[in-house]
């Protein structure tokens, strides 16, 4: 998990370097008589503010990003425990493509009785979530034995998307590009 603190200052730091920067209602300060700081190459100097110190009591707003585990669910809510085969394939122009998935024994099979139906295939990481309902079950004498699920890709900007996805699905789950 990451955490980013940022002042939200409309002027180019460097102008306000050696002064303390302050907006009616506002005052940028510090505990520590200066507390120094380096951004694009330049010293940032913030003096200890004027204000008494039990005004000082407010909290500067924190922006959180959570990095999220790339997941793979059939169910929204629950994550799909088995890792799949994935192929590609890409028009030559280079504009289009689809993924086939292929799961083997997914664990989906085991929670969806008490959890709910399938209802897509929803692929999730930290830029949100790509989804496809072309999604089949494979069964054997009667039981169910795999899920085989397509997104297809129609621009350049779903391809890259993908990609990037995969790229972090890859990683956290052990998975290697393989061109044939």
């Amino acid at each position: 998990m990451a955490l980013l603190q940022s002042f939200a200052i409309s002027s180019p730091i460097s102008h306000y370097s050696h002064q303390p920067y302050s907006h009616p209602g506002f005052a940028f300060g510090s505990v520590h008589p200066r507390v120094h700081s380096s951004f694009n190459g330049q010293s940032l100097c913030l003096p200890q503010s004027s204000f008494p110190r039990r005004t000082q009591t407010r909290r500067m707003a924190r922006l959180s990003i959570m990095m999220i585990k790339p997941t793979i669910q059939f169910i929204q809510g629950t994550d799909e425990q088995t890792v799949p085969d994935v192929r590609l394939t890409k028009s030559r122009d280079g504009t289009n493509g689809m993924a086939i998935f292929r799961f083997d024994q997914p664990s989906v099979f085991d929670s969806s009785g008490e959890v709910g139906d399938i209802t897509g295939f929803y692929m999730i990481d930290e830029e949100g979530v790509i989804q496809s309902v072309d999604v089949s079950a494979k069964f054997v004498n009667g039981k169910p034995a795999g899920i085989e699920a397509k997104y297809i890709m129609r621009t350049p900007r779903e391809w890259d998307r993908f990609m990037r996805f995969m790229e972090r699905y890859g990683n956290e789950n052990g998975l290697s590009f393989v061109k044939k």
